[in-house]
């Protein structure tokens, strides 16, 4: 199984964060559910070029203030490994245009537990507002999507029952 390399940034204003909510593609493993903004690595590009771009092409901003909060690893059944570097912003210029891939929308932080989002987006959503130092972060999902284990730091994680 060949590894994806991606990036999943949540950009931050005003205690809200900016949601992708996944509607306009078809077959899309994401379809329905509200990510951040982020994508595939793409040639030689790192996490932060890699950032930089998908940003850009999803919301048409441009990142001015940036921060790695983590490596997430996704592993989904025996067909799917990911490795995912999170990041949140709190700074960019520019002007959000129409996403291609779903609706964009500034969420309340208190709010974004409300949304249809995977189980293990939930937890480092946690780490996140812990303000959690730098973090590995391994969900694995059965093949139908459901989270059957998690670990923090290479540490077994007990899955709340709340999510």
């Amino acid at each position: 199984m060949q590894p994806e390399l991606t990036t999943l940034c949540y950009i931050e204003k005003d205690d809200k964060y900016l949601m992708l909510h996944r509607v306009k593609k078809e077959h899309d493993i994401n379809k329905d559910k509200w990510i951040g903004i982020g994508g595939h690595f793409e040639g030689t590009e790192s996490p932060e070029e890699c950032l930089l771009r998908e940003v850009k092409e999803e919301t048409g901003l441009t990142l001015t203030e940036y921060r790695f909060r983590g490596i997430v690893t996704f592993v989904c059944g025996t067909e799917c490994l990911e490795y995912m570097a999170l990041y949140t912003a709190s700074g960019y210029e520019g002007r959000m245009k129409e996403c291609d891939e779903g609706n964009l929308e500034w969420v309340p932080k208190k709010s974004v537990y409300d949304l249809e989002l995977w189980t293990g987006d939930k937890i480092f959503f946690r780490l996140l507002e812990e303000n959690r130092p730098f973090f590995s972060l391994k969900l694995v999902y059965t093949s139908e999507g459901v989270l059957q284990e998690a670990c923090l730091d290479g540490k077994p994680l007990e899955i709340p029952k709340d999510l």
